[in-house]
């Protein structure tokens, strides 16, 4: 089965997107985020260079690693987002 062109360039558009995320908009990480649900692209490591709640980017956040769990606290919604060190 052939992959249709607009899913090829909905993969190019978000492997361009996060190349430069840090000068990113809340508002652009959304509309990526849901382009890639919507033709069903696996984002895998780039979720986490953005807050899952407000969506804006983790620039200057706070970082913590404690027992083999790295915590990020958003700097705009003083989320922490949790995620397990491999």
């Amino acid at each position: 089965m052939e992959k249709s062109n607009s899913r090829v360039e909905a993969i190019k558009e978000v492997e361009g997107f996060f190349l430069t995320i840090k000068d990113k908009s809340s508002r652009e990480v959304k509309k990526i985020k849901t382009l890639a649900m919507r033709d069903n692209i696996p984002l895998g490591e780039k979720r986490k260079s953005f807050c899952k709640k407000c969506f804006a980017p983790y620039g200057k956040s706070k970082v913590r690693v404690k027992n083999g769990i790295k915590s990020y606290t958003c700097e705009n919604c003083s989320f922490v987002s949790l995620w397990r060190i491999k």
